[in-house]
């Protein structure tokens, strides 16, 4: 099993690691936004991808092209997201290829999902809270990564 791992950097990228060691016996690459995070991750793959943020749309659209065609090079299975926007560029483009996506969004997120979140409902195949408050229908709380 091939699985894509892909957030931006700070708590997104530690929340990442929290739950890296559900997927350790399999093939994982990683992505996100900062060159040194590559440490963190030592003997798999790993690729660097601008940060943007919806502040700036010309970048996101770079950001975009740039995770769709990693996936295209790797083809995952399955495409793991902690956030921000390079975590939905992730699972769209998972989801485009075929793979099982699944969103966590952050802890941070107290009262709402973030604007991220609310955008993988809408392609994700599993969207996962880490507040019981936050859960409904379309959003699972099975616990928190902190």
């Amino acid at each position: 099993m091939k699985i894509a791992a892909i957030s931006s950097g700070g708590g997104h990228w530690i929340e990442l690691q929290r739950i890296a060691p559900a997927f350790e016996d399999h093939d994982v690459f990683y992505i996100s936004t900062h060159k040194n995070l590559g440490d963190t991750v030592q003997g798999r793959k790993f690729y660097t991808i601008p940060d943007a943020s919806r502040w700036n749309k010309l970048k996101l659209l770079l950001v975009a092209f740039e995770v769709m065609k990693l996936m295209i090079f790797n083809r995952p299975d399955i495409v793991i997201s902690t956030g921000a926007a390079p975590g939905v560029f992730g699972i769209l483009a998972g989801k485009m290829l075929g793979a099982k996506t699944i969103w966590l969004d952050s802890i941070a997120n107290v009262e709402h999902i973030s604007l991220s979140g609310k955008l993988a409902l809408h392609i994700a195949d599993r969207v996962y809270t880490q507040w019981p408050s936050l859960a409904d229908k379309n959003i699972i709380y099975a616990g928190n990564v902190l």
